[in-house]
């Protein structure tokens, strides 16, 4: 079988055409982690140059990763992380978290967005003029680029956090339900930045370990334009 064709420039150009000069591909990574943050990449690239093997983050190694990333921040015009924290996943929900963590990605561009590229079929941008894109992550260049710089950064993040957290093994699992993630949580229980309202929490063997009911709160002031 043939390898897949590349991530290209053809979304960016199209949008470049029609006179959207900051085009920004966005991705996500750690949506179904059982612990740590909610990530989002956004990468505004240029129209010329070129950073060979950029992937979606999910077909490289930790290694292809790293090297990436040096090179992206090299090429791209620029690009930011921004995150939603375990607690606030908890307490808004996923498709929540994910718009607040994205929102605080594109505000950390020091350049407004003209479009927003989104990977998949959701389209959750509903503040900026934005297009999703099934399987964006590998066919649109700028949406690869985000995943591999919102996987660096976030791994990173979970590595550190095994300091103050090494029963979990977050170094190696980055907050999935690896073995070795479960078998802690059978053993000690939920740490700080575990999503408590995760369903795993209902199998707890801890009798003062309760799965967090989600807190009826006023979001309007977290999403305002």
């Amino acid at each position: 079988m043939a390898d897949r064709a590349p991530p290209n420039l053809d979304q960016e150009r199209r949008y470049w055409e029609q006179g959207d000069s900051v085009v920004v591909g966005i991705d996500e990574v750690g949506k179904g982690a059982w612990a740590g943050p909610l990530t989002i990449g956004a990468v505004v690239l240029p129209a010329t140059g070129r950073v060979n093997g950029i992937r979606d983050s999910k077909m490289l190694t930790a290694k292809v990763r790293g090297e990436l990333f040096g090179r992206i921040d090299n090429w791209a015009r620029c690009w930011s992380v921004g995150h939603a924290s375990a607690r606030e996943c908890d307490e808004l929900g996923m498709s929540d978290a994910q718009r607040l963590a994205t929102r605080r990605a594109l505000d950390e561009l020091p350049l407004a967005a003209d479009r927003v590229l989104l990977d998949g079929n959701w389209n959750y941008v509903d503040w900026a003029p934005s297009a999703s894109i099934v399987k964006g992550d590998q066919t649109c260049l700028s949406i690869a680029a985000a995943s591999v710089m919102a996987k660096v950064v976030r791994d990173q993040i979970m590595s550190v956090a095994s300091n103050d957290f090494p029963a979990y093994m977050f170094e190696n699992n980055k907050g999935y339900p690896a073995p070795q993630h479960r078998m802690a949580l059978a053993g000690y229980g939920p740490c700080v930045i575990h999503r408590k309202s995760w369903a795993f929490m209902d199998d707890m063997m801890w009798s003062n370990y309760e799965r967090y009911d989600r807190a009826q709160i006023d979001q309007g002031s977290l999403f305002a334009a």
